[in-house]
């Protein structure tokens, strides 16, 4: 006697999927030249409950993003080495991929608001990490 199970089978894969799906964590692109500050940056974002990549400039955080398709949000310094700074490298992600969320910080500047892309969001350093969490888990969603 035959038993037919094809179709509990779909139902429980297809369940399997979404769950798998769901615990997919949103990428956060970390720009930072400087490897401490970088640290602990990355230390917020996994606090925060994301997964995080690392550039140390401009450069680096363009062909990361040219590579990938699941950065929900860029967190960058502003004074950074290379053929552009954090400023200039936030309008590009906001020109070429608009729906990726940006923080940019600094210890020095204070951009003003129309200066920052729409929907971009500038702090000022020295800040708290849970302040940053909050920060990053608004822009983003909670993970």
């Amino acid at each position: 006697m035959a038993r037919r199970v094809g179709p509990a089978l779909n139902l429980k894969g297809a369940a399997m999927m979404i769950l798998q799906h769901s615990a997919v964590r949103s990428v956060v692109l970390v720009v930072e030249d400087e490897m401490l500050l970088r640290m602990r940056a990355v230390d917020m974002v996994e606090d925060a409950g994301f997964s995080s990549l690392e550039a140390v400039d401009a450069d680096e955080a363009v062909a990361i993003l040219e590579s990938r398709s699941d950065i929900a949000l860029v967190y960058s310094d502003i004074q950074m080495p290379g053929s552009m700074d954090g400023l200039t490298l936030a309008h590009l992600v906001h020109r070429r991929w608009p729906l990726i969320r940006i923080i940019l910080v600094s210890g020095q500047l204070t951009p003003a608001n129309s200066d920052i892309p729409a929907d971009s969001r500038f702090f000022g350093k020295p800040f708290e990490a849970k302040f940053m969490i909050a920060q990053l888990q608004s822009m983003i969603g909670h993970a």
